[in-house]
């Protein structure tokens, strides 16, 4: 079974089964970039739906549209928004045509199920039309990026949630490390003692400030050029509908947002897109950094820093037996990378706009999609089948703690830097410990002083003592 349908090209033939139309498939037909289609990404979808519905609401509520076909398009799109017909959206991800083509899918399927729901045969679009009806007072140029702002909403809303997840489990190791002695380092150079447990706060409260970020990106999101139309001067939209659509899309969808002050602005900016992947980078970023740390910390296991143990997930080597690499740190820091190389991406498609309109925003959709997605997936790993199995080499970290000169700066408020310096560079030539030099050789302190300077608790907090 097939059904005709026609636009001012010509005509197409459809299957009967399918809720696209024509000009959902000569979109199909025209474009095969990635591989993906709109389809692999339902947050979107239910953008569109949410952006739909509350387009559909204002038109009605405006009078230039029938409350029966109001009330059919409404319902249709709820059934998006409860995740049906996901399918039906074929389109490829990257397109020709600013998104005309997924916003032409979004009205064409929304026009179908509108007509089975009315007892019509889908393509009786004089009943229920994409263009005319579900498409009322909207542009693409409006109603795309109206609905990308919404999805990019509810897909870093999940990707926090994500994120919190790694900080919880990087904090119960910071309580579970808390008493392992161990060295800090700067210029991977001994440094002066810290506690594993302060390390993992640390990247706790680095994952922390990300999450802040990804939540105020949000707020970049809320204001959006709905009604905007073609280029932001809301031509055959009826007075007042802009505002109103506005408020019926906060309503819909549990998201708080605002119409844009400047239409004409708004249109054509992609500033906000911008800034979201400036999170995504500074996220990726500080997550290479973390996993840098625990790849070097769990180095060896024999010949190698050894402080820390990563879970043992698969034979490292093919011709090495034995041998057991940190490949979920790897997987995470190449996830970071890509996601690194997706900024520039953005960078250049929100530059290259050109007057009222930027057309690239759907390869900007793409890049932020793909980036927050495979960062969501990398955290996810990072925190089940890493950092939740770390353990520590408790005794290997306190003796290379005793056994390192670092330690001497303690020293710096009762001998001065000069001699404490002298000490330094005596150990280093002659491989002796400074407690052997300062209080066997040279007898410069106690044992009394020596074990009230160099206590747990001073080492990890260290407090002021003179002699």
């Amino acid at each position: 079974m097939s059904r005709i349908e026609k636009d001012f090209l010509g005509e197409r033939e459809l299957p009967d089964n399918v809720y696209y139309g024509v000009q959902t498939l000569r979109g199909k037909e025209n474009f095969h970039i990635t591989g993906r289609s709109m389809s692999g990404e339902p947050s979107m979808i239910k953008g569109l739906a949410y952006v739909k519905k509350a387009a559909a609401m204002a038109n009605r509520d405006c009078g230039v549209l029938s409350a029966e076909v109001a009330e059919a398009i409404v319902k249709a799109c709820d059934r998006l928004i409860a995740g049906e017909f996901v399918d039906q959206f074929v389109t490829d991800f990257i397109q020709g045509g600013a998104g005309t083509s997924v916003n032409m899918n979004t009205n064409e399927v929304i026009a179908n199920i509108a007509l089975e729901s009315m007892g019509k045969p889908k393509g009786d679009y004089a009943t229920v039309s994409p263009n005319d009806h579900v498409n009322c007072s909207q542009s693409t140029n409006c109603a795309y990026p109206t609905a990308f702002h919404l999805a990019l909403i509810i897909r870093l809303k999940e990707y926090a949630v994500t994120l919190r997840g790694l900080q919880d489990a990087l904090i119960a190791k910071s309580k579970e490390f808390d008493k392992v002695l161990k060295m800090g380092r700067t210029h991977l150079q001994d440094a002066v003692p810290m506690s594993l447990g302060a390390e993992f706060h640390g990247f706790a409260t680095s994952i922390a400030e990300e999450i802040e970020l990804i939540e105020n990106t949000c707020d970049l999101l809320r204001e959006v050029n709905l009604g905007a139309t073609a280029i932001g001067t809301s031509v055959n939209a009826p007075q007042g509908y802009p505002k109103l659509a506005v408020e019926y899309l906060s309503k819909v969808s549990g998201e708080k947002f605002a119409l844009a002050s400047d239409l004409i602005e708004a249109t054509s900016d992609c500033g906000d897109y911008v800034q979201v992947s400036g999170a995504l980078k500074r996220n990726a970023v500080k997550l290479t950094k973390i996993c840098n740390d625990l790849r070097m910390l769990a180095s060896g296991p024999r010949c190698g820093l050894s402080e820390i143990n990563l879970p043992q997930l698969q034979p490292g080597s093919s011709i090495m037996p034995g041998k057991v690499n940190p490949v979920i740190p790897e997987v995470v820091n190449q996830t970071c990378f890509y996601v690194i190389g997706m900024d520039l991406t953005v960078t250049l498609a929100a530059s290259a706009g050109q007057l009222q309109l930027n057309v690239m925003e759907p390869v900007i959709a793409y890049a932020l999609f793909s980036s927050i997605s495979t960062m969501q997936n990398a955290v996810k790993g990072l925190t089940e089948q890493c950092v939740k199995g770390i353990t520590a080499n408790k005794e290997r970290t306190e003796a290379m703690v005793l056994g390192s000169l670092g330690i001497v700066t303690l020293l710096n408020p009762i001998l001065g830097y000069k001699q404490c310096a002298e000490i330094a560079r005596e150990g280093y030539l002659q491989n002796k410990s400074i407690h052997d030099i300062v209080v066997k050789e040279r007898k410069l302190i106690s044992q009394q002083k020596w074990d009230e300077v160099f206590s747990f608790d001073n080492l990890i907090n260290p407090q002021f003592i003179k002699n």
